[in-house]
């Protein structure tokens, strides 16, 4: 990879108001905007066509998003709040990401859209709120290489202004130090990684969950359930990497009761994670 310039522009000089992000060399543009500037904002660039992320997070502290499409973002925006306001809409979005772009089309964001919700959903850091895309929209070869790159281009900026949305799982590397996370049935293998803790594929939870975590632990709990429903875990078994926040938060979730993950995970040898 090639260093990146990113020009990050606080419209009204805080960072808790609008912030536009820009690439070098990209024509594109990422547009961060709260909740409660939505009404009232008269920016051209919302106005457009575009995609775009509504950022939630639930009672328990699980994040969740809505990916969507609209040739006029701000409008699709306000629709979005008169459906919570009237009930069609169950979850609250206080952020929205909006990323627009000289060339796009109906076509395009349609395609982005699509493609977009399939990489959050298999990142599986977020629960994707989004149920139905457009999964056949026919385009031009070169049209799906612009549009993969700007997919490339939007992975970097939602990053960038702090949202994991669509970030893999991190890769050991060479000189990882594996962990391993035992008991009830469960057998788990991870390593700490820049944002917490990733448990591998393979990886087996336990077979039952204490009464206990259901209200002690209940968002361990519910990011058990979350994790199953999401696919991530089918069958007790992990079916792809996932990043846990903490080394606790893998070692409950694989355990079934709460956790101090710096004890439960051990080396090969014995060895806790708090005496490395």
């Amino acid at each position: 990879m090639h260093g990146k310039t990113i020009e990050l522009f606080l419209v009204n000089g805080t960072a808790e108001s609008i912030i536009t992000a820009e690439l070098s060399n990209w024509n594109g543009k990422a547009i961060k905007l709260p909740r409660t500037e939505v009404s009232g904002c008269s920016r051209e660039d919302i106005a457009g066509v575009g995609v775009y992320f509504l950022l939630c997070q639930e009672d328990d502290g699980t994040d969740s998003v809505y990916i969507g499409e609209a040739e006029n973002v701000h409008e699709r925006l306000l629709q979005h709040m008169r459906d919570y306001q009237s009930g069609k809409e169950k979850y609250y979005w206080n952020t929205v990401v909006i990323f627009v772009g000289r060339d796009l089309n109906k076509a395009l964001i349609r395609y982005l859209e699509n493609r977009l919700v399939e990489t959050a959903r298999i990142s599986g850091r977020y629960q994707v709120l989004t149920k139905n895309t457009y999964k056949n929209t026919v385009l031009k070869e070169s049209q799906i290489s612009s549009m993969e790159e700007f997919i490339d281009n939007v992975k970097i900026l939602l990053n960038a202004l702090g949202y994991k949305v669509l970030v893999p799982a991190p890769e050991a590397a060479d000189d990882t130090t594996y962990l391993y996370c035992k008991g009830s049935g469960a057998s788990a293998k991870g390593f700490v990684s820049a944002g917490g803790f990733t448990v591998l594929s393979g990886s087996m939870i336990s077979d039952h969950i204490v009464p206990s975590m259901e209200t002690k632990g209940k968002s361990y709990f519910n990011l058990r359930n979350r994790l199953e429903q999401d696919g991530v875990i089918v069958d007790r078994t992990f079916t792809r990497d996932y990043e846990f926040n903490a080394p606790s938060a893998a070692s409950a979730v694989i355990l079934g009761h709460t956790s101090n993950g710096n004890v439960d995970w051990k080396t090969d040898d014995g060895k806790k994670l708090k005496d490395l």
